[in-house]
């Protein structure tokens, strides 16, 4: 633990012995492993002399439990959506990694207590915090009018035009008690009650009439760019690929937003197991998850990582504004609680399919 505290705050500048030739990464493929080659891959690779190949997959958890259950494991690190991850740990596909093992923060602050709450779990290290948000369309508002707050979105007096709402009630329904002012940190346990359910549906009612439902993360940015909403339930980073790409005029409202997260785990079986571990304690270590979040407007989980996270790559413009887990950004967030939908996923998707149906 001591070389790699060493080795991350150096980011590499200090040459450890490699502990296999090779490892390979699974990963989800495009901007995504392209953020993880430049911010973990190459510079683990300068401090080790271990290669690491990544190979891409729709879904990671899929091929990697048929790899465990056929014995034939040739992953050594995957990157798994926390779901994911909590039951294949649970199925005994991915194997435990201790946090005491993995380094401190820049700042001396234990792992445990780096990550954000809830986020390390047994089998799986975080690497980024990505979220669902309010984005709307800047050029439909005098400068300073557009929304502000997760209520203003279901203010359609104030700010009326089509509303662009995810067709699924997980996110949905805690938006809705957000904005009829309930605090981020009751909003399940004001869901888990009969009361709760009833609020949250009937704040939807107040603006079903100007609903348009999305299934694909694809389809905001697009519904705002086709001027068919005026404001959108959207992933962050979708939206800021539009803006930053495609120079769409969106802007993200962050109050409200209902944060998610993945990262990385370990294969029972796994050919490099050790080697595999250092890749994960170096990748989600301070400086490298910063690194990352340079490339891509998914944030660090770590709390010591946000004063590192530098301009967005090419640019001069500060990535940190356009990250979930900034500071300011995370004034009224919501962490999507695993537990509860994992309970309640089937139960509250009939009741929703059900509100959809009616008039």
């Amino acid at each position: 633990m001591k070389r790699l505290l060493i080795l991350t705050t150096a980011f590499g500048a200090l040459a450890l012995p490699a502990t296999a030739d090779e490892i390979t990464v699974m990963g989800w493929g495009g901007a995504y492993t392209a953020s993880q080659i430049e911010a973990y891959h190459k510079p683990f690779t300068a401090a080790t002399g271990t290669t690491v190949v990544s190979v891409d997959s729709d879904n990671p958890a899929t091929p990697i439990k048929a790899q465990v259950e056929a014995n034939n494991v040739t992953v050594d690190v995957a990157i798994l959506e926390i779901a994911d991850a909590v039951r294949l740990c649970d199925e005994g596909v991915i194997i435990p990694i201790d946090p005491a093992s993995l380094p401190a923060g820049v700042d001396g602050t234990a792992a445990a207590d780096d990550f954000l709450p809830g986020t390390l779990t047994e089998c799986m290290v975080p690497t980024d915090i990505f979220s669902t948000i309010i984005a709307y369309d800047a050029s439909k508002y005098a400068e300073g009018e557009g929304p502000k707050t997760i209520a203003d979105f279901f203010d359609t007096e104030k700010f009326p035009g089509k509303r662009g709402i995810r067709k699924s009630p997980k996110v949905t329904l805690e938006m809705a008690l957000m904005a009829d002012g309930v605090p981020a940190g009751e909003v399940y346990a004001m869901l888990e009650t009969p009361e709760g359910l009833d609020r949250a549906f009937a704040k939807l009612d107040t603006i079903k009439a100007d609903a348009v439902f999305w299934e694909a993360g694809a389809q905001p940015p697009q519904l705002l760019a086709d001027g068919e909403v005026v404001m959108t339930m959207a992933y962050n980073g979708r939206i800021f690929n539009a803006a930053q790409q495609e120079g769409k005029p969106f802007d993200i409202v962050w109050d409200g937003q209902v944060y998610e997260w993945e990262g990385m785990s370990i294969p029972k079986g796994a050919p490099n197991e050790a080697a595999a571990l250092e890749f994960v304690k170096f990748a989600t270590s301070s400086e490298p998850a910063a690194k990352a979040a340079e490339f891509i407007s998914y944030g660090p989980p770590r709390k010591s990582s946000a004063s590192l996270v530098g301009n967005i790559q090419g640019t001069d413009q500060p990535m940190s504004p356009n990250l979930p887990t900034a500071t300011e950004n995370l004034t009224n967030a919501l962490a999507s609680s695993l537990d509860f939908w994992a309970d309640r996923d089937t139960e509250l998707g009939e009741r929703y399919n059900a509100w959809l149906a009616a008039n």
